[in-house]
This record gives structure tokens, sequence and C-alpha cells, in this order.
């Protein structure tokens, strides 16, 4: 053994003296492995001097968490990367692929500059025979298009989509945008198809329609239900630095995990329970009669009967009346109609969590101060998410943790300075006479879809059925619904008579069918701002600095917005040119930290520059023992009064949690008709069945996301590729895990290839056992089944998971249904 691990040892210089002449090595080399080209020097080459090192403050881009990021660039070479240690979310440390951004800077397969299509037919096997332009003819092509969209009043059918905007200086220019040029459309953004439900269930019970603020240092007790926290929960890095301050705290914070599936969440909590995909509002009301009948809530936010000895039993109305409201609303009847029937036994017949450990999970949180419950797609992923995530949401209200320590609350804006001009100013008659005249192409606000934010989902077949019109032209940015979007075939086939223009750096699906390519800089190239999310509560704002001038003809994507706005006719160019450029935008801006200096000293644009972030603690508003205070200066002293309570923080009609939503009572008919539930009942907190997609499908799909996701851009990163999937052993790949018994009750081996079907489609992908999952769920994490986005990502791994996912969503909050799909699995 010894001898084996010495020869393994041995030196390039041995090995090279071992095998003869330089010649002879460098002919072995090639003969053995192909490589050629290798020589042999007679001493070491002196290293090469390197310039001075440079240290730029950026913002990572490789999720939403918006760490602070040291960029570290020798000779005009991006080399390093780490959390910057002023920055309140990275505070010096990084998540595993923040590390990443310098192979997304040099990426070989970048776009190089703009550039046009001289195919005009567009598909997947179509080449579109790009051909470099100039950046003046690239914008002039555009503007001339709009121009005429605009002189044939036809300026809504000019449809811009966005993704992950970072801030006042990209998408919040979008705004202003479609409304001086005339169309309701130029700001459709992802979020129905990311994360629309959990913000839905919070705006219909405290008026917040925001992910939540979260303060896990002070926090006890951690339910989380359908959310990877471990893994892709915002804001990642500092998940993990806060899992650590929980576990090692005194008390020590104790965590139950509720999900369909083992993940490393589940494995690091204290609890972990398998539920039943859909059925996690059951479990959560569950929770609710258990707290309830145990008298375990939090009587001075939530109120307490009138008369002593009256209690809540389960099976049992409460008088009206009966009971003193604090800061809730329709607390009777939530009881009455929903909660007094929905005990343990009666969920662990839903979600299949035994009885036993939703009272002991009940009793835990309720009597365990201050808690925390949080959800996410998992549980709002559904047709029923945004009544599951208002009963999630509602074990907060009982324990009394809204806004106290310990708890959750919402994120305050930055003290940005005004814009430079105002659009009111430069609207003319066009842009006038547009404003209300058509409705959304995604239906937004009409009587199809009248509580949504956004509904990206439903534009491509809309357009193909000319509904409510057609569009004529689109423009993306850091969005690729062709390929993310369920059921994105039907994009493929809508794109194909559509004037697109993209705006990604990388050949993604949506560049493919592309007639104009404007490309944006990567993130180590711009000059961008960024707000936080919601991250703890206090006002904080980050600024991207170029760590590098641009590698090549590419421009940031809010210069392009502004390019194009100087060359639409009328005053509209009038206000572009006021605005000038995005570094004016920022400048202006940052005039507001003058009268509000950061915490780190940042009082103008330069400061920001230099420190990367701007923020001012601490969070503004508490609630302590039911009641309200602000801070003053030094201390929370200043009581608030129920209409300043109302205004600031539960903005709901009745300035309370509403147990009962008036919002939803408002639009009781279409909930009635959408979901079958009575008009009488229809803004209860309550349990509703979600309704499967897919057909003869006996297996539930989830797709969650891993670490490595980066939101389609680690697919063609080969690091990324590497450690995508490490628990089931992808390393090249993305398998299929499966619990081994459903495997083998239809003759599936573990590597074997199979078919995975719905009613929308079929796809293939290579099974893996794993025995920790449900035996009736399968799992395909989310990141591959590219046919375009990169040399690297093209034809990898499975297939896409949204070409078997039917575009079917919540009715109120508009989240695309991506988890309520079943498939049925046969060998290939």
């Amino acid at each position: 053994m010894a001898m084996k691990i010495f020869q393994a040892m041995m030196s390039r210089r041995r090995f090279l003296q071992a095998s003869g002449t330089a010649g002879a090595a460098g002919a072995a080399a090639a003969g053995v492995t192909g490589l050629t080209g290798l020589t042999q020097t007679s001493e070491a080459r002196a290293a090469r001097p390197r310039g001075e090192t440079t240290i730029t403050k950026n913002i990572c881009h490789q999720c939403p968490a918006r760490c602070g990021i040291d960029v570290y660039t020798t000779d005009g070479r991006v080399h390093g990367m780490y959390g910057s240690s002023e920055h309140p979310i990275s505070n010096g440390k990084l998540c595993p692929k923040g590390h990443l951004g310098s192979y997304i800077l040099y990426d070989p397969d970048r776009f190089k500059g703009p550039m046009k299509r001289t195919n005009p037919n567009k598909g997947r096997d179509e080449d579109p025979g790009f051909v470099p332009i100039s950046w003046d003819e690239a914008l002039d092509t555009v503007a001339a298009r709009m121009n005429k969209l605009r002189d044939n009043n036809e300026s809504h059918r000019f449809v811009s989509f966005y993704g992950r905007g970072w801030g006042a200086s990209d998408a919040g220019l979008q705004g202003a945008f479609g409304k001086l040029y005339g169309s309701p459309n130029f700001s459709i953004g992802h979020s129905s198809i990311c994360a629309d439900g959990s913000k839905k269930a919070k705006q219909m019970t405290d008026g917040n329609s925001s992910y939540s603020a979260y303060d896990y240092a002070n926090t006890n007790y951690l339910l989380i239900i359908g959310a990877s926290f471990l893994e892709s929960f915002r804001p990642y890095n500092n998940n993990m630095q806060q899992w650590g301050v929980m576990r090692e705290k005194s008390p020590r914070t104790r965590i139950t995990c509720v999900d369909v599936r083992m993940s490393p969440t589940m494995a690091a909590a204290d609890r972990a329970l398998y539920i039943k995909p859909g059925t996690d509002g059951a479990f959560a009301l569950a929770l609710a009669n258990v707290i309830m009948t145990e008298g375990l809530w939090d009587k001075e936010f939530v109120g307490d009967f009138r008369d002593e000895g009256q209690s809540f039993k389960a099976g049992q109305t409460i008088p009206e009346g009966s009971f003193q409201e604090n800061w809730v609303y329709g607390l009777t009847d939530w009881w009455n109609l929903e909660v007094k029937d929905r005990t343990p036994e009666w969920a662990e017949g839903v979600t299949g969590i035994k009885a036993e450990d939703i009272r002991k999970t009940a009793i835990e949180f309720g009597s365990t101060r201050p808690g925390i419950a949080l959800f996410e797609r998992g549980a709002a992923g559904h047709t029923n998410g945004t009544y599951n995530g208002m009963a999630i949401h509602s074990l907060n209200a009982l324990v009394g943790s809204l806004f106290a320590e310990g708890g959750l609350f919402y994120q305050m804006g930055p003290a940005y300075g005004p814009m430079p001009v105002s659009p009111e100013d430069y609207m003319d008659d066009h842009a006038k006479r547009m404003d209300g005249r058509y409705p959304r192409i995604d239906m937004k606000g009409t009587d199809r879809w009248p509580l949504v934010g956004n509904m990206i989902q439903e534009v491509a077949q809309n357009h193909l059925n000319a509904d409510p019109y057609t569009m004529d032209t689109a423009m993306f940015y850091l969005t690729n619904p062709i390929w993310s979007a369920p059921n994105p075939q039907v994009w493929e086939e809508a794109l194909k008579d559509v004037f697109v223009i993209d705006t990604s750096p990388f050949p993604g699906e949506t560049a493919m069918y592309a007639d104009i390519i404007l490309p944006d800089h990567t993130y180590l190239e711009r000059l961008q701002d960024a707000p936080t999310y919601p991250f703890q509560g206090y006002p904080m704002t980050q600024l991207r600095t170029p760590a590098v001038d641009p590698l090549y003809d590419t421009k940031v994507y809010g210069d392009i917005l502004i390019e194009l706005g100087k060359r639409i006719n009328g005053p509209m160019s009038d206000y572009y040119h006021a605005l000038e450029s995005t570094e004016n935008v920022l400048r202006h801006l940052a005039e507001g930290f003058r009268a509000q200096p950061g915490d780190n000293g940042v009082n103008d644009f330069e400061s920001w520059k230099e420190k990367g972030v701007w923020y001012r603690k601490p969070y503004h508003w508490k609630q302590i023992r039911g009641e309200f205070y602000e801070w003053e200066g030094e201390s929370y002293s200043k009581k608030m009064t129920p209409a300043e309570v109302k205004q600031k923080l539960l903005k709901t009609p009745s300035g309370k949690f509403e147990l009962r939503s008036r919002q939803l009572d408002e639009h009781a008919d279409y909930i009635q008709k959408e979901t079958g539930i009575s008009a009488d009942r229809a803004g209860l907190i309550q349990w509703l069945e979600p309704r499967y997609t897919g057909g003869k499908g006996d297996l539930h799909l989830v797709t969650p996301k891993t670490p490595m996701h980066a939101e389609g851009r680690g697919a063609n990163l080969p690091q990324a590729i590497c450690i995508h999937q490490p628990v089931a052993g992808g390393n090249d790949t993305v398998y299929l895990e499966i619990n081994p018994e459903t495997a083998r009750q239809r003759g599936i081996a573990n590597g074997d290839w199979v078919k995975l079907k719905s009613d929308v489609g079929t796809i293939e992908a290579e099974c893996r056992y794993v025995a920790s999952h449900r035996p009736d769920t399968v799992i395909l994490p989310f990141e591959f089944g590219h046919w375009a986005q990169g040399r690297w990502a093209k034809n990898r791994g499975p297939g896409n998971s949204s070409e078997i996912t039917a575009n079917v969503s919540d009715p109120i909050s508009g989240l695309a249904s991506y988890y309520t799909g079943k498939v049925s699995l046969e060998r290939v």
C-alpha cells in the first residue's frame, strides 16, 4: 500500500525523467491522451509580475438574495469573489454558487454584441442566422417598430416581460416607459410563475402583498412548511448563517419541517413530517384547532372570551358575541364554520401525517414563544395555494408573532431621492388616450383574473386565441418563459409570428426565437441598484459597481430602455433625454441619503459606490404584548393608534388580521365559480381540496430547486453542474429520485431510463433510488432539460419538467400550480 501511495505521489518532473526525453514524453502523452503541444523546459519559468489588485463592491446575481460581494480584479481580470464582511446579508460569506460569478462573466457562449435574425423561420431546430449589427441600427430598428405601432394606435401590442427585476434603475423604469408609450403591457412580471402565492395569502389576511421579513435570531420555534430553507429559500446564504444562530443559542430554536420529500432542511430539523402534496392547509387548520382547544392562543394579540369558563371545544360552536377580538377579525365565524371540525384525526386522513404528530407539533408551537410559521411554493404551488398559505399564516396570528420580536414583519423601502423628472409632465395625447383603453394581454384585473398580480403563463395562449388581442412585438428581460413556463410548448408556437427582442447576454431558448438581440451586461459589469428583498425589516439598498469594463459590446438594460425612449416620437423622447442614463438616475436616488445617512456612513452616490450598501437600523415598528409601538430615535416608545396600525402595518379593510378576508368576500361570486366554495364562505381561511393535473398519472411530481439552482443560468456552468444534485449522486446530470419500492412495483431498476407522461407531454429521465421519499411522489430537481442556453446546458440530462406541467393556476393568486401535477412512469 505504501508503495502505491508513493507511486501515486510521483511528481510530473519524475514522470518526464522516467519517460526519457522531452520529445518522447510529449509523444507518449499525445498517443495515450490525445493531448499535443507538451514541451519540456530546462528550468522553471519566472512568474509574470502581477499588477495591482482592486476590490470592487457588487451584488451577487445567482439568486434573489442580494448578497454583497467583494470582487477581486488583477490586470483587468476577475479572479475571485467573496462575501463582503461589511454587508448585513453576506457577513463575509457566500453560498456554494456565489463564487461562480466569474464563470458567468467569462462564459464563452455569451453574446458579444447586438444582432439581428436572418432566418425568418423559428423553431427548436432552426438556426436564427444571427449577424452582428451596431447598437444604433438595433435600437433604431426597434424604435421604428414602436413608433409605427404608436402611429397606428396599436401601442398596446408591444409587450414587455421581465423576471428578476433589481431596482429603480432597471425594471423600475418600465412603469413610466409603458405609461408614456401607451401600453398596459410594459411590465408583465414573472411573479405568477415564481412565488405570488405567499404574497397573496398575506395580502388577504394582513393586507401586505409582500414576502415576509423574519427575526430568526430571536425566535424559539420555527415551523417550516413547503419551503426549502437550507436549499433555496431567500436569502439562502443568510439563512444558513441564521440556522447556526438558531441552533447554537440558548434556548435552542426548535425546528419542525413539513415537506413531501426528504431534503437537507428535513434532515436537519428536530421533527420531519411527510405530507401529501397540496394538503398543507389541512395540516395548518388542525394545528389551529389544537392551539384553540388547548387555550394556547396569544390572548393579548388575538383577544379572549368575555366570560370566564368559556372555551373552544372541538365540534362545538361558540355563541355570537362571546369572544372579544383584539387584533383579529372574524374569529367566531372562522371557528364555527371551519376550524371546530378540523381536528388532528380529520387532518390525518387528508395529509397522511399521524394525528399524534399533528397534536404534538401544535402544542409545541402554541406554547413556545416566540414562534414563526413560514411557507413557500411547496404549499402555495397548487390550485388551493392561497387558502393553504392563509391557513399557515393564521398560525402566526394565533401565537402573536406578527411584528413581534422573534416573529415576522415586512420590509421597509430605501430613502431614495426623487427621479430627475416626472413622467406625468411628459404625457402626450396618445399616452392619455391609451391609458386604461385596453386590458393587459394576460387579463390581469379583469373578470377572468380579478385578484392576480401577473399572469405571464397565460400570454402565449391568449396570443394564439387573439383574446383579447395579439402581440406584435415582445421584449424579454431576465425571463425565459419558453423554457420555464408551464407547458412551454405553447410559447414555442406563439412566438413564431411575434417580433421578439431578447436582452439576455446568453443564448437561451427565448433568444433562439429573437429577431433582435440587445444583450445586457453580466452582473460584474453593471452599475445597478437593488433594494433588498425582505430581510430583517430595516431599510437597505445595494449598488452593483462594475468590477471590469464591459468585455463585449453590451449595454446595461436600464440604458437600453433609456436609449429606446429617446427614439420614441413626441415628449416621451424629452423625458428620456432628461433621464440621460442609469448613472444619472442612480445619482438622483442617492441624494435621499443626505437627509438619512446610512449606519455605515453612506450619504451620497460616491460613498454608496465605496461601501456597496446603504442601510439604517432598526425596523420602525414592534408589537409588544398586543400593543403596537413606533421607534422614536432611541426606543419603541410611541404607542400607535388603531388608525396608524391600519395605515402602516395591518393594511386590511378592518385594520386587523382577517381570519375572514373581506377582500375575498368582495369577490365571493368569482371564488364560487372558480372553486366551488359557496359565496357565503369565500372569505374564510379554509380547507379547499387541490385539483391534481396529469390525466391518468398516479405519482405526484415535484420539481424543487437545489442550492446550485441559479434561475436557469447555472445550467451552463460546469462547476455548478458537477454538484447540482450531490445527495442523489448527480455530478453531470439530474436524476429522477424515486422511492425504491415504488420503482420495483413498476419493474424499474436503479439507473433505468423512464418516460414521465402527463396529459400535456412526455419527457425522459434516469432514475435513482432514494428510500427517504414518499412512495407516491417522484422528485426531479429543476434546472436541466435545456435545448439552448450554451454548450454545457444544451441537451444535458433529463427532459424539461415544464413540458409535462399543465398550465393550471390558483384562481386567487394566479400562481402556476407547478407542484399539483401527477405523472405515470414506464421504462424506456
